[in-house]
């Protein structure tokens, strides 16, 4: 925002002009600069250093959006923000996205711009081209055109607009998408950017000029519908990333043709580990053999750690009655959206889909009566669930329509509870240590003050159960931020954001501190004063679905899976048929040590059946020839080329053990 469009500008209270001549401006390390009133976070960064002004694009200002070049006029806060930082790059590709209208108006004359956000791996914008035709053809000239209006380094200009203005720019220009987002604003809030020739409806967050964008790659051409409803006009979408270096776009498309081919609808189909079936239905995973192996593998290794962390194990049923969820909010918040309700014979009898594990374990605890002794209860089950998701959201194992959750309730009274939700830190940590998940952040997710209907229960209770989060993350040592608006409808949690082996951020585990559920559901158990009082619950899912984990994993790991969780640990090679018997005696003795092996025995040559061991990414192959059958020995050779030698069958096996063992440590409770 320069200086000059602040005379139209509608000035938030926190830029109010004041009468003192210097404001106090702090830091995020604490430190507080004095600067003249009208110094704008481009001039705080220079008076840091020549190199921090030359690379910070964007900054927050009391927690909002500035422009580089925004007067600040009272006392705050500033963030500044480079390429490096989220949010520097969510400026920078949402001034990408102008860019990008403005480049595409004036290759096709004549199209209707609607809404161009950043998104967490770019940008995108959505148009309405009329009787023109955009194709993949057409993005090498589209990006062409939009680098050479970035050399022109045009300046990112805020201006404010009264609704009359705005409505009556786009009526001119015969734009409804335009004019409806207009008509839902309210008068004095509504503002536009300008840079060279080019106008947008924009609320602000962009690099200080076009010049900053150096390479840009148009990804992928799509159809969207206007505001996401199928009943309103097919449009064209276009996405892209930019960067500030070609050499950052480069390495960022080597990442992208390496995601390919880890992407776990690919490798699952090639490791033989599930698959869909158009008969069964759309969003619901056949499990084949081996992934059904590694899966139970999975929850073998949770159900140990979890017996050690005193849980007992539950198993409920895969519907319950509508009245369940009317009881729990669920069919409140989600009823619309989830699979309906299934009509039995008996006059007005509802059932539904299970869409949660945690009212059934509500009514589990309510069958006996609890003393303050019994605490904490621990309940833990891996259960199915089922959503309606949209089928154009479904996507592999990541979105699916039925999910098994990791799922755990633990009911505690208020003085157990730090203790208890500590404890669950620690289970999850050891979960992504034991499946090398090493890069994560965490994030205190909250109400969203702003929409209280969201959500159920008491304020106080949410206060309450929020701050016993923050509470345990701090204890913890933690590195986590507070995100408003991402709490569930009945309580906060705790997310765990793990970065997978290509640098992507995903949401895994999760717990939740609920005084809401045992209010609704009448939990009690008995005090030491001998009277009735409501126990707290904790919801948690160190793998958050069964089926999402698998996926991140596969594409963590490309396939490659730790040796303790991997299918096969050992294929069997046999260079001839006259070795076989040979072969089946190594698996019989590598079975009794538990270790997982395959005797491949077909008619091939030997070379194949190393190579298409490879492609199955199993850990191990063994090579039995005339001389390994009439030593007892093995030829070992490891994933990737790795030449192990030969050696004894004791030797081998106690290798594969030990190699297992360093990769899971032993789970301690407190």
């Amino acid at each position: 925002m320069s200086s000059k469009s602040l005379d139209h500008f509608h000035i938030p209270l926190i830029f109010a002009i004041n009468m003192s001549s210097v404001i106090d401006i702090r830091l995020p390390d604490g430190a507080v600069k004095q600067m003249p009133v009208g110094s704008t976070p481009f001039d705080v960064a220079r008076e840091i250093s020549e190199g921090l002004a030359r690379a910070v694009i964007s900054a927050s200002y009391n927690g909002i959006a500035v422009e580089t070049k925004t007067p600040l006029h009272v006392n705050g806060d500033l963030v500044l923000y480079t390429f490096n930082d989220d949010e520097g790059k969510k400026a920078f590709w949402h001034s990408s996205a102008h860019l990008l209208a403005q480049a595409l108006e004036q290759l096709y004359p004549g199209i209707k711009l609607t809404i161009g956000p950043a998104i967490d791996s770019g940008f995108y914008y959505d148009v309405d081209t009329g009787e023109k035709t955009i194709t993949e053809k057409d993005l090498a000239a589209i990006e062409k055109r939009m680098l050479d209006l970035a050399r022109g380094k045009h300046e990112f200009t805020m201006r404010a607009a009264t609704k009359a203005d705005a409505l009556s720019f786009y009526q001119k220009a015969k734009n409804e998408y335009k004019t409806e987002l207009i008509e839902a604003l309210e008068d004095g809030t509504i503002t536009f950017c300008d840079h060279d020739d080019f106008t947008d409806l924009c609320r602000g967050g962009h690099v200080p000029n076009t010049g900053i964008i150096k390479a840009v790659k148009l990804t992928n051409i799509a159809g969207a519908y206007w505001r996401g409803d199928e009943n309103n006009k097919q449009l064209t979408r276009i996405y892209g990333v930019s960067f500030p270096k070609q050499k950052l776009l480069t390495e960022h498309l080597a990442l992208l043709e390496e995601a390919k081919k880890r992407d776990h609808r690919k490798l699952g189909s090639e490791l033989g580990l599930f698959t869909f079936s158009k008969k069964v239905g759309q969003g619901l995973p056949l499990w084949l053999p081996k992934g059904a192996a590694l899966r139970e593998r999975l929850e073998q290794f949770l159900r140990k750690a979890q017996i050690k962390a005193g849980y007992e194990q539950v198993v409920t049923p895969h519907i319950g009655q509508k009245e369940l969820y009317v009881t729990s909010g669920h069919y409140e918040k989600y009823g619309a959206d989830s699979f309906q309700p299934i009509h039995t014979p008996a006059d007005g009898e509802e059932f539904l889909l299970k869409p949660m594990n945690c009212p059934h374990h509500c009514e589990i605890y309510n069958a006996s009566p609890w003393s303050y002794r019994d605490l904490p209860i621990r309940l833990a089950e891996f259960g199915t669930v089922y959503r309606y998701e949209q089928s154009g959201e479904l996507h592999g194992l990541t979105r699916v329509r039925s999910f098994t959750q990791d799922d755990a309730h633990i009911f505690c009274s208020p003085d157990q509870l730090n203790d208890e939700f500590t404890g669950v830190i620690d289970l999850v940590l050891y979960v992504f240590n034991a499946l090398g998940f090493k890069d994560f952040k965490t994030q205190v997710s909250v109400r969203d003050p702003q929409k209280p209907e969201k959500y159920i229960g008491d304020t106080a209770l949410w206060e309450k159960a929020e701050q016993a989060i923050i509470d345990a993350a701090e204890q913890k040592g933690l590195d986590y931020v507070v995100e408003e608006g991402e709490a569930a409808f009945y309580g906060p949690k705790l997310d765990f954001m793990v970065k997978d082996a290509l640098g992507r951020s995903w949401q895994l585990g999760t717990i939740q501190v609920d005084y809401n559920l045992p209010e609704r559901f009448d939990l009690t158990y008995k005090g030491n004063d001998n009277e009735l009082h409501r126990p707290v619950m904790i919801h948690r899912a160190p793998f958050g679905s069964m089926e999402r984990f698998v996926a991140i994993l596969i594409e963590h790991t490309g396939g490659n899976f730790p040796l303790w969780l991997t299918p096969v640990q050992v294929q069997l090679l046999c260079v001839s048929e006259k070795h076989e018997k040979y072969a089946q005696k190594v698996s019989e003795f590598l079975e009794n040590n538990e270790i997982r092996a395959l005797v491949d025995d077909r008619s091939e040559t030997i070379g194949k059946k190393i190579r298409e061991a490879e492609m199955s990414k199993v850990p191990f192959m063994v090579i039995i020839g005339e001389q390994e059958a009439t030593q007892e020995t093995v030829s070992v050779r490891q994933h990737g080329g790795n030449d192990l030698g030969t050696m004894s069958l004791k030797d081998f096996a106690n290798l594969i053990t030990r190699q297992a063992a360093d990769e899971i440590k032993v789970f301690k409770t407190n």
